[in-house]
């Protein structure tokens, strides 16, 4: 079971009682570690061993060979290039893997991608070509 969200209280609570995963979708890093640090507190107290919790996000990316292919794929989705670098995985796929490494470094063990343009199988291509290597 996955159990996800921004509560304080009881949202830690369930997870550590009953989820095998956490997941703060479309956050920011500041959130998710708050968040992260409330579900582990909430472990200790019922005796589970951190360990066996997954943690997770959700990001909305945006992956491009270079920067007019990254802002054409941003321009196809309607999304403004800056703010999709500083709210998901988004720019070359140098920009994509680094953004995702700094999250892994803050204890994200899975990534769900949220690829918007679904017809762009390129773009799924480029993403497992350059940017999963790196992880």
């Amino acid at each position: 079971m996955i159990v996800g969200g921004k509560g304080a209280k009881r949202t830690p609570q369930l997870a550590a009682r009953f989820a095998a995963e956490f997941n703060l979708a479309f956050g920011p890093r500041e959130q998710f570690v708050a968040q992260r640090d409330r579900v582990l507190a909430a472990c200790a107290e019922v005796g589970r061993e951190a360990s066996s919790m997954i943690f997770s996000t959700a990001l909305t990316t945006c992956c491009g060979r270079d920067e007019d292919e990254y802002r054409r794929r941003a321009a196809a989705i309607g999304q403004d290039p800056e703010d999709l670098r500083r709210t998901g995985a988004a720019g070359t796929p140098d920009e994509v893997a680094a953004t995702l490494q700094a999250w892994a470094a803050l204890g994200v063990q899975r990534f769900y991608l949220q690829i918007m343009d679904l017809a762009d199988l390129d773009h799924l291509n480029l993403i497992a070509e350059r940017v999963v290597p790196q992880l």
